[in-house]
């Protein structure tokens, strides 16, 4: 059986997941402060506020502090000459070979905040379908888009 991938994916990958997660907490708590004021104003049941309380920081800690972490830890990657292997996952690990031979384009993408952190994600698209190899220092994204696209030349050239 192969070692996993040896390449991870940049640790600020980590803080904008976080990040993400933290914006998404927000609009649950939101939403929470609305149904909490609901159940005063209706008089509603204690337990029913304890919930009301208890949601959003569960859902806080979930998705700010555990997925982000486990995301990271599982996230690897390597190019190799004939193929790349994506392993990523939190509770059940996939591990992804996508032949060189078999990619079409590569494309580079980078929203205002990983723009903030300097990161990139990379598109490898295949007739199939794409894999993506999220949170990358934008010069190592563009340095591995040139590589995989000479790869995938040389591979397509061999045929």
């Amino acid at each position: 059986m192969r070692k996993e991938p040896i390449n991870r994916i940049s640790p600020k990958g980590l803080k904008v997941w976080r990040l993400y997660g933290v914006m998404q907490s927000a609009v649950v708590l939101l939403i929470a402060v609305g149904a909490g004021v609901l159940n005063w104003w209706l008089e509603g049941p204690l337990w029913l506020l304890v919930i009301i309380i208890t949601i959003p920081l569960l859902y806080t800690y979930v998705f700010v502090y555990l997925f982000p972490k486990l995301r990271w830890l599982r996230w690897r990657y390597e190019v190799r000459e004939q193929e790349i292997e994506l392993q990523y996952g939190l509770f059940i690990v996939k591990r992804t070979l996508v032949p060189m031979i078999r990619i079409q384009h590569v494309d580079t993408q980078q929203g205002p905040i990983l723009r903030r952190y300097n990161l990139a994600s990379i598109t490898i698209s295949t007739a199939a379908t794409s894999h993506t190899i999220p949170a990358l220092i934008t010069s190592e994204a563009d340095e591995l888009r040139s590589r995989i696209s000479v790869l995938a030349r040389v591979a397509e050239d061999d045929v």
